[in-house]
Parts: C-alpha cells; structure tokens; sequence
C-alpha cells in the first residue's frame, strides 16, 4: 500500500459513507486491584489523574457519585482512538488491496476506471474519480458475498499486508495505553463498547482478539444484510450493495440508543466524528467523563487535528475546551504508542 500513501481523500467523503456500501496484538487482560499502577503506559498528570479519579468516584459505593455496575458503560470510538488511522483509514487500504485481490475474476477492470487506475498504481486516475470511485471500489470489496466470506477475506489480509509507514500488521497498530484504560475499566465493572464510524463486518473478525471486545459489542456503520438460501440449501447472509446505518457524526448516538440502549456514562473519541456521541454522553445525568485522543506525536505516531481530511479535529477540540473534556496529549500523556512489536 506504499503507493497509496500520497492519495488525496475528497474532503466530504466520509468513512461510514464508504463503509455503510460495504491479531494478533498484545492482549490486555483484566488488571488486578493490587496492580501499583493500573495504567503503566501513561505518564503520570492532569489526564491520568483525571481517569482514574472519575473511576475511583462512581465505583465508591455509598459515596454520592457511585453508579451500578449494570449503568458503567463505556463508548470508545476505533479510528484514531482505538488504533491508527493514517495516511488513510485501514478500512479503505483494505478495499484498495482487494481490488487487486479479486482482479483476475474480473478482467473488465483492466480498462474500467477507477479499477484500471488502481490496479495500474495511478493515484491521479483514482483521484480523479473522486468519491463515486471510491464508493465503487468499496462496493466492489465489501458486497455481493456471503458474512462468512467477507470475514474470512478480512482475516486474510490482517494475517499479509503491512502499514506503509511502519511495516507492521495494521491490526497491531492498536494504542497500548487504550488497551490498557479499556482493561482498566473492566475491572471496575464497566461494559466496554466500540462505536464507530467503520463497517461493523470488517471490525467484528478482529477486535475481540485485539481489544477484548466481543463482536455483540460493536456498533458501526452498516450495509443491508439480506437471508437467502443458498445453492447447497442452506441458509446464508449475503452483504448487499445498499446502505442501511451510517454510525458517524449524529449517527453514534443513535447507534447507540439502537443498539445499546443505555447511555454511557463514559466515552472516548478522537475527531469532530465524535464530537455527537460526547455531546450524548456528558448530557446525562450524573457523574460522566469525555475523552479526546489529539494526535500531537509526529515522531511516534502523526501529528495533525483541524486541517486534516482524515479525522479533523476542531469543533469537538473546541467544545471540549469550552466544557472541560479530557483531552489526551499523544506526545506527552503516552509513554509509548504501539505494543511492542515482539507482542504481535
């Protein structure tokens, strides 16, 4: 995908838009209350103390801020929050090597555009085509095949291709301190979820692997889903070409009303595609908590927030400010980024 690395993205095209048509990594298990320091990879300041205060408070039972067990849920967006999402999103890096997956049973890419283009490495040509060749390119990939199929081809390419940057699996490019909050909070008896702007079929092969999350716990973008029978006479699902749910923007807390149906108490974003499902959870009642990753680490990881056309950050920066959110500082909060490669 090193050739890709420079494509222009069209500013409106959106991630759940594309995806809607549509590890092995280091594990954190539950940590233990004895831990000396239940978030080892985070330096020690305003934002940890933050956290760990917020738990401390509503898992104090007969203490005014105490919540339920049944009431701690946790919403975490995945791009950008969960784990990398430059120089594009890995769900799209994805699309792009299927194509050249699934080119010989179609010849008539050759000369179609922007099938030719991409197969020919011409990124002006995909450019060009804008955000109606990328819808195709990811109706092409993600449509037309049963779930079982489409998982599998997922699973597939997580196991081959590699980060043009960083020669790494994409799914081990997870962030080390957000497995280890995520597995911090389970231990104190929340239910971690993620919802995302992604497809949901191209996250639930993986993430249970990856972040300890059950598939059941994944709300994201989606396309229609039709049952059939199929040829050998039994039953299947088969992806189709058609949106039914884009879980972007307002679209998370309705996604999460749907699908969850409690409000978190708890929620972590990284762009303005967040900034709804923050606005959702902090507007409740009681004790709650906001979380933005800004990604300030150009060394590391990338550095980048309001004029970025992958995840911008500005409005949801701004009112995080204005209201006090919890704003993680990537170079400075994180003592590192990435599980040590040796983990995956």
């Amino acid at each position: 995908m090193s050739e890709w690395k420079g494509l222009a993205i069209p500013k409106r095209f959106a991630l759940g838009t594309l995806i809607a048509l549509s590890i092995t990594v280091l594990r954190v298990g539950s940590i233990s209350a004895q831990s000396p320091d239940l978030l080892p990879s985070w330096n020690d300041g305003a934002t940890k103390t933050a956290i760990t205060d917020f738990v401390g408070r509503i898992t104090k039972e007969g203490g005014p801020d105490f919540v339920p067990p049944a009431e701690r849920i946790a919403t975490f967006d995945n791009d950008g929050t969960l784990w990398c999402e430059q120089p594009f999103y890995f769900q799209l890096a994805f699309a792009f090597d299927q194509v050249k997956t699934l080119a010989p049973k179609h010849p008539e890419w050759k000369t179609q555009q922007p099938f030719k283009g991409l197969l020919a490495g011409d990124k002006q040509a995909v450019a060009v085509a804008g955000e109606k060749g990328l819808l195709q390119i990811m109706a092409a990939t993600h449509t037309g095949m049963t779930i079982e199929a489409f998982s599998k081809s997922v699973l597939e390419w997580m196991a081959s291709a590699r980060h043009p940057r960083f020669d790494r699996p994409y799914n081990s490019l997870v962030y080390q301190p957000m497995l280890e909050l995520m597995a911090y909070l389970r231990s104190n008896g929340f239910k971690t979820f993620i919802v995302s702007g992604g497809g949901v079929e191209f996250m639930r092969p993986w993430v249970e692997k990856a972040y300890g999350i059950p598939p059941e716990q994944v709300v994201g973008s989606s396309g229609v889903v039709k049952f059939e029978m199929g040829a050998d006479g039994k039953p299947e699902l088969m992806k189709i070409a058609k949106v039914e749910f884009i879980d972007d923007g307002p679209g998370k807390p309705v996604g999460i009303n749907r699908f969850i149906g409690r409000r978190p108490i708890f929620a972590f974003g990284n762009s303005d595609g967040d900034l709804q499902m923050l606005q959702w959870t902090t507007s409740g009642q009681g004790p709650r908590f906001a979380g933005i990753v800004h990604h300030t680490d150009a060394e590391r990881e990338y550095a980048y927030d309001r004029q970025s056309k992958i995840g911008k950050l500005d409005k949801a920066w701004d009112e995080a400010k204005a209201k006090g959110w919890t704003v993680v500082d990537m170079k400075q909060d994180w003592k590192t980024v990435f599980p040590d490669k040796g983990g995956n």
